[in-house]
């Protein structure tokens, strides 16, 4: 049982990440893009072309945005996480008795008696000194390192994926149900994406739903409410 329980444990951290990374832009491509076009259908209800044209630019701007935006700060973590491994080693070969009395107190703080830690150490530290400092010390696991790559790539794909389904709903709607139709496809995926957020981190449903739905829905009220003051006083 525990056997086929651990490669779902060994890989939470990397699931963890790529959720993250796509959740937070398949979440702005929905919001964002389902705003901007309800905004720009409230000011001209009819003129497909401006909502197209808002939409299309809105879509590319946002993926292109969210995709660098994660790379860069990904980026910058895995630098700094670079950095601190380095220090760490450099450390072993400086003050190796310093990082093993370190290790054993960091040991003792799990609930191991002093003597009990100490051989814990010495042990940790024959079979991967740099992993086990890296993961007590500094909470960086070395063989679960961000990949920066990996996360745009996510943001910008899963921005494009929630910001077409506003998009396309607006576009294919008649005037009269663009909005309304609008408002139900996006509360849709929000609800799908908060269960998926839900299950790969093994979190409660309930919650992730209603704070995605609520949160969009707001957004695209306040939205249209502006677009259509704006159609208004235009």
């Amino acid at each position: 049982m525990s056997s086929r329980a651990e490669p779902d444990e060994n890989r939470i951290t990397g699931r963890l990440n790529q959720l993250r990374a796509g959740v937070l832009g398949a979440n702005d491509g929905i919001v964002s893009i389902a705003a901007l076009v309800v905004g720009v259908a409230a000011a001209t209800p009819e003129n497909h072309a401006a909502i197209l044209a808002a939409g299309a630019a809105g879509l590319a701007a946002g993926a292109l945005s969210m995709g660098v935006g994660e790379y860069v700060s990904v980026s910058s973590q895995r630098d700094a996480e670079h950095a601190q491994l380095a220090r760490e080693e450099r450390w072993h070969d400086e003050r190796p008795e310093w990082e093993l009395e370190q290790l054993t107190r960091l040991n003792m703080r799990t609930g191991m008696s002093e003597p009990t830690a100490h051989l814990a150490a010495k042990e940790q530290t024959e079979h991967d000194a740099l992993a086990i400092h890296a993961l007590m010390h500094l909470g960086i696991d070395p063989k679960q390192l961000v990949s920066p790559l990996q996360a745009g790539v996510a943001s910008l794909g899963a921005f494009t994926v929630g910001g077409i389904i506003p998009l396309l709903t607006i576009l294919l709607a008649s005037p009269p149900l663009q909005v309304p139709l609008t408002f139900a496809a996006v509360v849709v995926a929000l609800a799908l994406t908060g269960t998926t957020s839900a299950w790969i981190a093994h979190s409660p449903y309930p919650r992730a739903i209603v704070r995605n739905v609520v949160g969009g829905t707001l957004a695209m009220a306040i939205t249209y409410g502006i677009g259509h003051l704006v159609g208004v006083a235009l």
